[in-house]
Order: C-alpha cells, then sequence, then structure tokens
C-alpha cells in the first residue's frame, strides 16, 4: 500500500457536507491536506531511493484520482431544500448549483498546496461505451502527467439511473481500473467493514477480506441517517469487490484516517486482490453497461458459453427481445430466464429472428458471408453465472 504510485480516492457525501446541506470547509480541507502530504511523500520517498542508488520504481510524486461525491448535498441548502429531494428534476437541479460549489471549494483548498485542479464529469455511457471510454482514459492519464488533481463525479445534472441509485462507489472501482491504479482508498464516515452494527456494543471492526465468503455471513449496513447521500456500505463493498476482482487492492475507511490509508498504515478493512486485471471493456461490460435486450439460449449454447466459454452462435439462439444495434450490450439467458452472461451483440435486433436455430454456413449461403459469424463473440463475453 505504502509503494502504491497511482492511487484512486474515493470520498462520499456524508463526509465532506454537513447534515443539513451545504460545504464544510474545515472537512474538504482536512481530505486535501491528506491527499497533498501524500503526494509529497510519494515524491520525497522516491527522491531518497535514487540518491540511495536503489532502482527508481516510478517518476515524481505519487498520482491521485479523487472521485467525489457532493455536488447535490451542496446543493441543498442554496436552494433552500433541508433534505436530498427524491424526484429528479430537483435532484439535477441541486447538482447542477453544486457541482459548481464542490469544485471552487476543490480548487481554492488545493490552491493552498499549489495543486492544480481538473474536473471530469462522467456517466455510465463513459465507461460502457468504448469510444467515451478511451477518451476518458486519455483525459484522466493526461491530466495526471501534468500534474494536475484530477476530480471526477458522476454528471448528475443529465444523469437517470445513475442519479437514483449514488453509484459514485461503483464509478471508483471502474475508473481505478481505467487508469490502471495500484490501490483504491474508499472514504466513509465508518472506519471499516464491522460483523454487526458498529453503533452496537461487541462488534469488532474486519481488519481483512480475502474473497468474499469473508463477509458471507456479516450484515452490511446501507445508507446512513443524514440523508445527504445514497450508496451507504452495501455499495462500497461492491465496489470493492469490483476492483479486488481486477487485482486492485482496496482500503475502505473513514474520511478522517485517510492519511493513514494513504501512508500505508494500519487502518479500515482491507480487500485484498483476489483476481487479475481484465480487459477494460469486459469490466466495464459486466458492471457498468446497461443491456439493451436479450438472448435466450437452448441448453446447449449455455454450456458452450458459461462453461467451455465459446462464442453464441444463432443455432444456439432460442428467442430474442429488446431493440438493439450491433455493438450493443445484451443479456444472455437461459431457459429459465437467468441472466448467465453478457455481451457485445453483432447484428441489429430486427436481423436476429431470422438466425435463430441455423447454421452459419446455411445463413452464408443464403445471406452472403457477413452472416458466417458469430452473433456474439468470446473475446466480447464475460460470463456471470456458471
Amino acid at each position: 500500500m505504502a509503494q502504491a504510485h497511482r492511487i484512486v480516492v474515493k470520498v462520499g457525501s456524508s463526509s465532506l457536507t454537513t447534515a443539513a446541506g451545504g460545504l464544510d470547509a474545515d472537512r474538504v480541507d482536512a481530505l486535501v491536506d491528506a491527499l497533498a502530504k501524500s503526494r509529497k511523500d510519494g515524491a520525497a520517498r522516491r527522491a531518497s531511493v535514487e540518491g540511495g542508488g536503489g532502482r527508481r520504481v516510478g517518476g515524481g510524486e505519487k498520482e491521485i484520482v479523487l472521485v467525489s461525491s457532493g455536488a447535490i448535498a451542496a446543493g441543498l441548502a442554496p436552494l433552500g431544500l433541508r433534505r436530498r429531494p427524491r424526484d429528479l428534476a430537483r435532484q439535477q437541479a441541486a447538482a447542477s448549483v453544486g457541482q459548481g460549489l464542490l469544485v471552487a471549494r476543490y480548487t481554492a483548498s488545493c490552491a493552498r498546496h499549489g495543486i492544480r485542479v481538473g474536473q471530469v464529469l462522467l456517466t455510465s455511457d463513459d465507461t460502457s461505451r468504448r469510444a467515451h471510454h478511451r477518451n476518458a482514459s486519455r483525459t484522466l492519464d493526461k491530466l495526471l502527467a501534468m500534474g494536475a488533481l484530477p476530480i471526477v463525479n458522476e454528471n448528475d445534472t443529465v444523469a437517470t439511473d445513475e442519479i437514483r441509485f449514488g453509484d459514485n462507489d461503483r464509478l471508483a472501482a471502474l475508473v481505478a481500473h481505467l487508469v490502471h491504479a495500484d490501490l483504491l482508498v474508499l472514504l466513509s464516515d465508518v472506519d471499516g467493514v464491522y460483523d454487526g452494527d458498529p453503533s452496537r456494543p461487541g462488534t469488532s471492526r474486519i481488519t481483512e477480506v480475502r474473497g468474499p465468503e469473508d463477509l458471507a455471513h456479516v450484515e452490511i449496513g446501507s445508507a446512513g441517517k443524514a440523508g445527504v447521500g445514497t450508496g451507504g456500505m452495501v455499495t462500497k463493498v461492491e465496489a470493492a469487490g469490483i476492483a479486488a476482482a481486477a487485482g486492485i487492492p482496496v482500503v475502505l475507511t473513514s474520511a478522517v484516517h485517510a492519511a493513514d490509508a494513504l501512508a500505508g498504515r494500519d487502518t479500515g478493512t482491507y480487500f485484498h486482490p483476489t483476481g487479475k486485471r481484465c480487459a477494460d471493456r469486459l469490466l466495464w461490460l459486466q458492471h457498468a453497461s446497461t443491456p439493451q435486450g436479450a438472448l435466450t439460449l437452448d441448453d446447449g449454447a449455455v454450456d458452450a458459453v458459461v462453461t467451455r466459454r465459446k462464442s453464441l452462435l444463432p443455432a444456439g439462439i432460442a428467442a430474442v427481445e429488446g431493440d438493439f444495434t450491433a455493438g450493443d450490450p445484451v443479456e444472455l439467458r437461459d431457459g429459465e430466464g437467468r441472466a448467465v452472461a453478457r455481451g457485445l451483440v453483432n447484428f441489429d435486433a430486427r436481423e436476429i429472428p431470422r438466425l435463430i436455430g441455423r447454421s452459419t454456413r446455411e445463413l452464408a449461403r443464403e445471406l452472403g458471408p457477413a452472416y458466417e459469424r458469430e452473433v456474439v463473440h468470446r473475446d466480447d463475453l464475460v460470463v456471470l453465472h456458471s
């Protein structure tokens, strides 16, 4: 953890604002102070290694990407709202007012340390559409190369599903993969995952998680009572699982312990990596894409796709539903309607009915060589249930 060079830090609304809404300047400054110290300590450590004749691990100070919630919460008080509204229009209005206040506060706070700030607003399209995905990656890489601190948030003023579910935790895991981070730090108002309600006597903090089985019998709490955030511990644990499965270690702790987490000291709950880094498109396909339709497979096709990890051919399709075009993500379902995989389809929805149950050779003879191909190629497919 202490040797991590590129780190993604996510902070929630409740760690930045008052319960009534509005930014807490002292909390923002404390977080920025911890980030600035980590960046400088990383530079000093590398200079010491180089000066002592050791092998250079990486150049310059630590690189940090901040994924920050708080736009909606910051906009509540200025708009005279007592708590987070339930209707989408007022949420978007609060985000519109609050996002400017949030970035302005970060800019002023970072200026105390001579750190430049860059705002990056993302929606799920930016992590699920390949062209947007590449653009976001290039922007973040360039900001880091130029010494800036990217501050990432969901584009709540135009988001729909994202704004309702408080997905900045999941976004942080995807951003960590997007920028090839060495560490993901999830900051909350609770100092880790507990084996019960942390407000009750007798519960204890879980210091390490080596896999999902370590939390199988743990009841994870929901969002706090303040009413300014939406994620809660559930989305943080899910985000930690996403990152860990992609080979990225995760520390989940409270915002007041941010400096300890960034320095590699014992704090919070540490999630060990459980998998290896995969292709970017497969991670967003599994965790960020929104299926535009579904293909029902026969038993043979389910076995081929799920067990033998083969491509989906027209002969294995039993039914199609939805209105999608070639390149869209679709669910692959078994005969009982359970989603067993997700993939990028090579045909429009209107084309598939005449392909169902037929061999690619037959289709090529009748319709041309363009139809002698997979409906979903195995390189563009992720298995959800085996």
